[in-house]
């Protein structure tokens, strides 16, 4: 019997989807279908129960579960640790972030990583926060790189950076000619916020909610791009990461200020699912994201 056999079902019962598990394993749902009945023909017991409208196994197989786990993360380890040994960096980098950081924070660390390691493959697929934890969660990527992280269950989280947040508005908007702000003021301007569901979002209304300031959004977009489409047709003022803005500040398509009396903060974090075993591509790529302070938020100012 194949390793493979034990992955599909592992990856089966995680995602408790026939086309996840074929999609993380680059096997037709069919192919799934018969790995599974061939380890139930070898066992001689079923081991999902099929008449059960949700995915659910039977007591065997919750055993071979677990006992699957097992032998999948010795597998790996070893392929690891023998990789290694023989300083074998190579394969594909599964990464799913928000657009705010793969588009502005990510790609530096991504140049110098490339540069050291030309045979690894980093593939980026920009998702929404929610489901960046659902993808590194049920294994469809290896790691996830989002703001303000949440402890989940089986989730590890890696501190990144921490994002420097101001006001931005149109050149020609009143709150341009300021060096400082307060949030009352910015309460009489249209707000041009991110979606409810967005973490940065969420945070940005624990402010005022804070400050006792009253602040309803005029227009809601689900990315930083759009936000800053916006503003800059002076639609309304936002508050967003600087390093995003960066560009825009420079060709005077926006105007960044400053919070008077206080700074807010995003924190970046980097996610990875507890009990899977970091192939050595993986675990340099962290290292590079925690070893190139030259790329954090005090030099993006400069």
């Amino acid at each position: 019997m194949q390793v493979e056999s034990f992955k599909v079902f592992r990856d089966l019962v995680d995602t408790e989807s026939f086309s996840k598990a074929a999609q993380l394993n680059f096997v037709t749902q069919s192919a799934v279908s018969q790995q599974i009945r061939s380890l139930e023909e070898k066992f001689h017991t079923p081991l999902i129960e099929r008449s059960s409208k949700r995915f659910s196994l039977t007591r065997e197989g919750h055993i071979l579960y677990a006992t699957s786990k097992e032998i999948i993360y010795a597998y790996d380890k070893l392929q690891h640790q023998i990789s290694e040994m023989r300083n074998v960096v190579s394969g594909t980098i599964r990464l799913a972030t928000v657009y705010s950081i793969g588009l502005h924070e990510l790609p530096p660390y991504l140049k110098v990583f490339l540069k050291e390691y030309p045979n690894v493959h980093v593939h980026v697929e920009y998702r929404r926060s929610n489901q960046v934890y659902d993808d590194v969660l049920d294994g469809t990527r290896d790691i996830g790189l989002v703001a303000f992280p949440v402890q989940k269950k089986n989730l590890k989280i890696e501190p990144f950076l921490k994002d420097h947040l101001i006001l931005i508005c149109h050149p020609q908007n009143p709150l341009a000619s300021h060096k400082e702000v307060t949030l009352d003021a910015i309460s009489h301007q249209k707000f041009i916020g991110f979606e409810p569901d967005i973490p940065t979002r969420k945070a940005i209304d624990k402010i005022f909610k804070e400050a006792n300031v009253s602040m309803s959004p005029s227009m809601e977009f689900d990315n930083i791009e759009t936000v800053k489409r916006a503003v800059e047709i002076d639609a309304g003022v936002s508050i967003v990461p600087r390093a995003t803005v960066q560009q825009e500040i420079k060709n005077g398509t926006l105007i960044a200020v400053e919070f008077k009396g206080f700074t807010i903060h995003r924190p970046l974090g980097i996610i990875y699912r507890n009990g899977r075993v970091l192939s050595p591509a993986v675990k340099r790529f962290i290292k590079t994201l925690h070893e190139h302070p030259a790329f954090s938020e005090s030099s993006v100012k400069q």
